[in-house]
């Protein structure tokens, strides 16, 4: 049961990490955006590795307490 505990609490620090930086960072620079006319094409491309790279690190740290 303290594994358990342990996870939740490794999880939510991540998730209030993850949130002070979104909030602080916002629009992560180098993402595109087309604009033409009444359509837009938005491809958060550095966002997407960002976050990638963050999900590997919390499964790389859950892969830990096994």
């Amino acid at each position: 049961m303290m594994d358990m505990s342990k996870l939740f609490l490794t999880v939510g620090i991540v998730f209030i990490v993850m949130g002070l930086l979104w909030r602080f960072i916002g629009k992560i620079p180098g993402d595109i955006l087309i604009k033409k006319g009444n359509v837009t094409f938005y491809f958060p491309i550095v966002t997407s590795i960002v976050l990638s790279v963050v999900i590997s690190l919390i499964l790389y740290i859950l892969s830990k307490f096994r």
